[in-house]
């Protein structure tokens, strides 16, 4: 199968399995504690990914149960290693996509009552704060990923954080140009 037939999940799940998940569960559990941030891929696309990538010679897979639970692990050919490291490379375009729908709301925030739009703002901040709080949380084991060698993970997830700490620095200003114009009248 040619690597031009895999779509962006079935990626995800080839490079997962070089980051040393090896189950379903593993790949799931990862996108949970680090792409999860900026990047969706469902549990639902996971097993259909691993299947295909297995036919395609991409991974490799057996069955090793654990009690009475059934449970399939993979490990990356050398020809998924080569496809992803296609796909890394590849000259294409690579557009930003941002759906939050906070923003929107804030966009049209005008048309609520000024204390309404305020309350809207605090709890975007809010959860921006939370967001880098959480984010902060998964360092050490980013830090040591790259100590193992994987330093790309931590890179994003320092942009994570610089990211939701930006909205909240922000939020802050204008928050606080809201109180100088409100005290001003």
């Amino acid at each position: 199968m040619a690597s031009a037939t895999l779509n962006s999940s079935d990626y995800v799940v080839l490079g997962m399995t070089g980051l040393g998940a090896r189950s379903g569960y593993e790949i799931k559990r990862q996108v949970e504690l680090s792409i999860r941030f900026f990047w969706t891929i469902s549990p639902a696309q996971v097993y259909p990914s691993l299947a295909k990538l297995e036919r395609a010679g991409l991974l490799t897979g057996r069955d090793e149960p654990q009690g009475n639970r059934s449970r399939r692990v993979y490990e990356r050919t050398h020809e998924g290693g080569r496809a992803l490291r296609d796909w890394l490379t590849r000259s294409e375009a690579m557009p930003f996509e941002l759906r939050d729908i906070a923003m929107v709301k804030l966009f049209f925030a005008d048309a609520l009552d000024p204390a309404d739009a305020r309350q809207l703002l605090a709890q975007v901040r809010s959860r921006s704060e939370e967001r880098a709080a959480t984010l902060q949380a998964i360092r050490p084991d980013a830090e040591e990923a790259a100590r193992a060698g994987n330093i790309h993970p931590l890179l994003t997830l320092e942009m994570g954080i610089a990211y939701h700490e930006a909205v909240v620095d922000v939020c802050r200003r204008f928050e606080r140009e809201s109180r100088r114009q409100r005290s001003a009248t």
